[in-house]
């Protein structure tokens, strides 16, 4: 039997270390594995806010993947197309939301706007839509009047690991994302200023090229705060670097606005880390009750005092710990939504 064609479109790099691109490339590299030939379709690397040039240069980029082809569109670039553009690529398109672009933090209350009307209308017009997680998938339902039988869940999924064996020191405090409005960071600054005379570090891992300004002003509250000696950046990390961070941390802390489903934190679980976090988006069902302390987004006393409770109670911490570890174990591999997503393919191919 011939293998199923698919082109598997996704804007700027996808080695790039953002969730959405390591979710994109594993996927891409295992679809081969499920009998589909997957063939990667490089879009301009300035969605979601392409020029009319980046839009024809994506128009035509699309044509050309063949009246046979399946398109797999990422949502960073399938929610921000023109809808009649969307709509002219025919009825073979999945689309994969990792996440709706109009709610990511930072956008003015106008620009939300127009990027959930566009995304709901391109929605509209793909045949099905993949989501990184039950939470996103009811709100697609909810907000972008996504059918049910349109939307299957392919959580992201997770590479074995060894259990984090912790500093020796002060406990050391582990946040990873990109340094932009969503992940909360200027939040989380303001709960740590609060916790001076208890003893911990922070390391900050990400890029601070997505948002200049943003990591300026924090680099500017750090400073302000009299955080400088105990909060570091390291930049972006792969690999055996990522997993030294995760290894010889204590507590890992996202302070997130929202998640589409929240990678470092099911990282964070696979190494059996005590984890302090938001409930924004899907975080609330990534991480189950135990395995982390959970607050209400951008309420810094509220962050301030979980990370209190984990940086100073051990037992606790150590409870908090070993339920971590226990659900890490139970989180799905990467095989497995790879095989969920290649049934999706498979099943428009047929109904094509």
């Amino acid at each position: 039997m011939k293998p199923l064609s698919v082109v598997f479109a996704v804007p700027g790099d996808i080695n790039s270390l953002t969730g959405g691109t390591i979710y994109d490339r594993r996927v891409l590299a295992l679809l081969p594995s499920q009998g589909i030939d997957a063939t990667l379709c490089v879009l301009p690397a300035s969605f979601p806010f392409p020029s009319a040039a980046d839009l024809a240069q994506t128009q035509s980029l699309l044509a050309r993947a063949g009246p046979d082809a399946i398109l797999l569109v990422d949502g960073l670039a399938w929610g921000a197309l023109p809808p009649d553009l969307a709509t002219s690529l025919g009825p073979g398109v999945v689309a994969l939301c990792h996440h709706p672009l109009g709610l990511e933090a930072g956008l003015s209350a106008e620009q939300s706007a127009r990027f959930i009307a566009n995304e709901k209308q391109t929605l509209a017009a793909a045949n099905h839509v993949i989501v990184t997680s039950a939470a996103t998938a009811a709100t697609l339902r909810r907000d972008f009047a996504v059918a049910s039988e349109r939307i299957t869940v392919a959580e992201p999924g997770i590479d074995a690991a060894p259990r984090a064996q912790g500093s020796e020191g002060a406990p050391h405090l582990l946040t990873i994302g990109s340094i932009i409005p969503r992940k909360g960071y200027d939040v989380l600054i303001d709960a740590l200023a609060g916790l001076k005379d208890h003893d911990w570090r922070l390391t900050i891992v990400g890029s601070p090229k997505r948002a200049p300004e943003t990591a300026q002003a924090l680099v500017q509250q750090i400073a302000k705060a009299g955080l400088d000696e105990r909060v570091s950046f390291a930049g972006e990390l792969a690999d055996d670097a990522l997993e030294a961070a995760y290894g010889g941390a204590d507590i890992f802390v996202m302070a997130s606005h929202y998640e589409g489903y929240g990678m470092a934190l099911a990282e964070a679980m696979a190494h059996g880390l005590p984890i302090v976090t938001t409930t924004g988006g899907a975080v609330a069902d990534t991480v189950p009750d135990g395995a982390g302390l959970k607050v209400p987004p951008g309420k810094a006393t509220a962050l301030a005092d979980a990370l209190r409770t984990a940086i100073v109670d051990r037992q606790r911490r150590n409870e908090i710990a070993e339920a971590s570890w226990q659900a890490g174990q139970k989180l799905r591999r990467w095989e497995e939504t790879t095989g969920i997503i290649a049934g999706v393919l498979r099943r428009v191919a047929e109904r094509r």
